[in-house]
């Protein structure tokens, strides 16, 4: 069997399977509910397959992940480069936060213009949680890049193979 996925030493600690999210006060690209929506969708995907729980902090509260929309340069080192490209970054563990290219046209049905949402969640989703990107793997969901238009929300067998062997233990 040849492996394609790729992960690092950085991981949740089994005190941590239970993880709380919220959404950031940053620009407001998409609906609130159609973020929480897209969100819960992408969450749900790798708890099936992981020891993972998700769940969205009340309002107030902190949360292990933080989710945000930003444009251009906006503080954590990697800055937004406008449409195209870099669509959005997520940091390894523990560090939690999920940021979102504001200047993207983003979509939740995508056009052959627009980015799908939920496909790029789910691949940042695989980042918060450790997986690196899975280079020599176009269909798994840690490739590293996604064409407009296209959905691509199912985790592939190097994605599942890739959590399973990084929470292993």
């Amino acid at each position: 069997m040849v492996v394609h996925y790729a992960f690092g030493t950085q991981k949740w600690p089994p005190s941590k399977y239970s993880l709380t999210y919220r959404f950031g006060s940053g620009v407001q690209v998409v609906g609130s509910d159609t973020l929480r929506s897209v969100c819960s969708n992408a969450f749900q995907t790798w708890a099936k397959v992981s020891p993972f729980t998700f769940q969205e902090a009340t309002a107030g509260a902190s949360a292990d992940i933080v989710i945000e929309f930003y444009s251009g340069d906006h503080g954590d080192q990697v800055p937004f480069d406008g449409p195209g490209n870099q669509l959005a970054h997520a940091f390894f563990p523990q560090d939690g936060r999920l940021h979102y290219d504001a200047d993207e046209n983003w979509s939740t049905d995508p056009a052959m213009d627009q980015t799908d949402l939920e496909s790029v969640t789910v691949h940042e989703i695989g980042h918060l949680l450790g997986l690196y990107h899975s280079k020599d793997h176009p269909e798994a969901i840690m490739y590293p890049t996604i064409a407009p238009g296209k959905k691509k929300r199912d985790l592939a067998q190097d994605d599942i193979d890739g959590i399973h062997a990084l929470y292993s233990n």
